[in-house]
């Protein structure tokens, strides 16, 4: 069978036992380094699009992309603005709103709230609720039957389930905060189950009951946009408000969850800048390795040499040695960040239960798990960039050991 003389002395270079161990041992090294350093980059790089897919099914599906809120006190004629909106360029729905700002009670416990009346069609096409709501939906929010749909966390906090009664103190209308609150009954109808931070500041009821409770007749406050580019929400949410007759103050989910998008981007470019220096590390052991390997074989590149092999053959193989080395490493690498970012999140919920302790706090993170999303792109990147690393490495000791001359290798010999 035909095979380069470079592959084939690589080849038995690399299987040939040594004389030296530490060059053994420095080999090794290098392997498992590469293999760490390509495994944990192909995890954290799945925990990386596990946190984006999260912050786009959870907060970016239930959160509206963008807000109007009037500058000027409640609007009237809301139904042609929300037609003129939908019109414009990147609007995919608008939903109105009349927020409720007041104290939940039940027994002696109360929880501050900023409820959200809205109409339950209109708003189901904003937010996505309907997958965290149990089988229920918006559309249990009926019109004069004051019913609330609560965050999981406000729920427990209250110790309220379904159809339980709860108390809603707001201030009297025009009383600009001052004076007595009113207190208002409300039946439970539905809990928001996130997992999260969400999930202690979601609250809604039907547009109806808040424009009553406010006595706001058809006005509004605002409206909650949706649109077709979540990173152009800002821009796009302002062209739409623009030919308004009413004047609106604008905001988008960046406002609020920008920085938890920017500090995914941050952690992930870290990460990769961080295990791309440990993987260059790891493979430039291998130049040590070949120094050493080049120096052990001098007497076998001097014979080589005399029957006639030339300077790139002795060259191809030193290289092909460094590379089945690389290789080795980086198919373990694969493998095992293959294997391990399948089942992060079960890992990690496992090292959970048996340490007692959450690894993420859910009133303080927008999630309260460890998400993974392997992608084949990542692994393709991942180990195309490491094998480039360890070409690189392999260059100098290759090119050293093709200019060395028989008579100085016979000389020392």
């Amino acid at each position: 069978m035909f095979r380069p003389l470079s592959v084939f002395l690589g080849w038995r270079f690399s299987r040939a036992r040594r004389r030296n161990r530490f060059i053994s041992f420095i080999s090794v090294a290098s392997i498992l380094g590469i293999a760490i350093g390509v495994g944990a980059l192909i995890l954290g790089l799945s925990a990386m699009n596990g946190f984006e897919r999260e912050l786009e099914n959870r907060i970016l599906s239930v959160l509206p992309h963008g807000q109007l809120h009037t500058a000027d006190g409640p609007v009237t004629g809301w139904r042609d603005m929300a037609s003129e909106m939908e019109a414009a360029p990147g609007i995919l729905a608008v939903s109105p709103y009349v927020p409720l700002e007041g104290l939940l009670s039940k027994g002696a416990k109360l929880k501050a709230v900023q409820l959200q009346g809205v109409v339950p069609e209109l708003e189901s096409r904003v937010s996505e609720l309907t997958p965290y709501l149990g089988g229920a939906s918006l559309t249990v929010l009926v019109p004069g039957e004051r019913g609330l749909i609560l965050g999981k966390a406000i729920a427990d906090q209250l110790e309220l389930e379904v159809g339980d009664r709860v108390s809603l103190l707001l201030p009297a209308p025009g009383s600009q905060g001052f004076g007595s609150p009113r207190r208002h009954s409300f039946t439970l109808q539905g809990i928001v189950s996130i997992g999260g931070q969400l999930d202690t500041v979601l609250g809604y009821t039907h547009l109806q009951d808040a424009q009553e409770l406010k006595a706001l007749g058809d006005a509004i406050a605002g409206f909650h946009l949706r649109v077709n580019e979540v990173l152009a929400a800002d821009r796009l949410t302002m062209n739409a408000g623009m030919g308004l007759p009413a004047p609106f103050y604008v905001s988008s989910w960046m406002e609020s969850q920008g920085n938890v998008y920017r500090d995914i981007q941050l952690v992930r470019t870290l990460m990769i800048v961080v295990l791309l220096l440990v993987m260059a590390v790891a493979s430039f052991n291998i130049v040590s390795t070949l120094v050493m390997a080049v120096n052990e074989k001098k007497g076998d590149i001097a014979i080589l040499k005399t029957m006639g092999a030339g300077p790139w053959q002795i060259r191809g193989a030193f290289m092909v040695q460094g590379l089945l080395n690389g290789v080795t490493g980086v198919l373990i690498g694969g493998a095992l960040g293959l294997l391990l970012a399948t089942r992060l999140s079960e890992l990690v919920a496992g090292l959970e239960r048996l340490t007692g302790h959450q690894f993420l706090n859910p009133e303080v993170y927008f999630i309260d798990f460890i998400p993974t999303e392997f992608h084949w792109a990542d692994l393709w990147l991942v180990t195309g960039s490491a094998l480039l690393l360890i070409f690189i490495a392999t260059l100098y000791p290759a090119w050293r050991a093709g200019k060395l001359l028989p008579r100085q290798l016979l000389g020392e010999a």
